[in-house]
């Protein structure tokens, strides 16, 4: 299985839903412009699939894609479907309309730069509108991703990566009747993200082989809804 995480996070993000899926072996890289990755451009498309692929390799696996993650694993099976047996798509950033794509940019560009270890998750959560997140669940996933940094505590990600992200993000996806094959999407019910412009020709080019399931909570699912996310997408493998 490979999970890819959206931006301004990393792949320990998946750690949980790993834990809970003991029969599969879980891989889960950094992007791009994040975590132990490297920083330096380009950051499209293009480049991020092609550097997953030479991190885990051209081989069959369940692909799991959270948000920036989701179009990428999408991407990826758009590419190679017959090397994807199943796709789990987390509230996926498949196609961002261009007001929202600009407006998360726009955010994106503010400084980083926190006093504490405290006022940084604060922040995440103002900025984030996590709406049931457990704080100790963000706590531990981001106690390695913000660092010490010439006096300030920063998050582990490139400013200038996640902004060109969101630019992608806004660009026309493949057409889905590419992606034929047995795929849960898991969409947050308060999710920033709105799918509604997607659903309809989601639906009509893969029929029964879509599943959608609505959690409660907002964009991140693995911290609003873990339990919701997990369950569905442990029943979606099993079937």
């Amino acid at each position: 299985m490979v999970c890819l995480h959206g931006v301004t996070s990393h792949g320990r993000h998946f750690a949980k839903l790993a834990e809970a899926l003991p029969g599969f072996h879980v891989l889960a890289p950094d992007l791009l412009g994040h975590g132990s990755s490297p920083y330096e451009p380009p950051w499209d498309l293009e480049t991020h699939v092609d550097a997953v692929v030479d991190t885990v390799q051209a081989t069959p696996a369940v692909l799991i894609g959270h948000s920036f993650g989701g179009r990428l694993a999408f991407e990826l099976a758009a590419r190679a479907p017959k090397l994807v047996p199943k796709l789990v798509l987390l509230d996926p950033a498949i196609h961002v309309l261009p007001q929202i794509a600009l407006f998360a940019a726009e955010n994106a560009r503010k400084d980083r730069a926190y006093v504490s270890f405290e006022e940084g998750i604060d922040r995440r959560y103002d900025e984030s509108q996590l709406s049931r997140a457990p704080r100790e669940l963000v706590e531990q996933e981001l106690r390695g991703h913000l660092v010490w940094d010439d006096g300030n505590y920063r998050y582990r990600y490139s400013q200038s990566a996640v902004v060109a992200a969101y630019g992608e993000m806004a660009s026309q996806p493949p057409p889905f009747e590419r992606v034929r094959i047995p795929t849960l999407l898991v969409l947050g019910e308060s999710s920033y993200l709105p799918y509604g412009h997607l659903l309809d020709a989601h639906r009509e080019a893969l029929g029964d082989l879509l599943e959608i399931v609505v959690v409660p909570g907002g964009h991140t699912v693995l911290w609003d809804a873990l339990a919701e996310t997990v369950r569905a997408v442990s029943t979606f493998l099993q079937r």
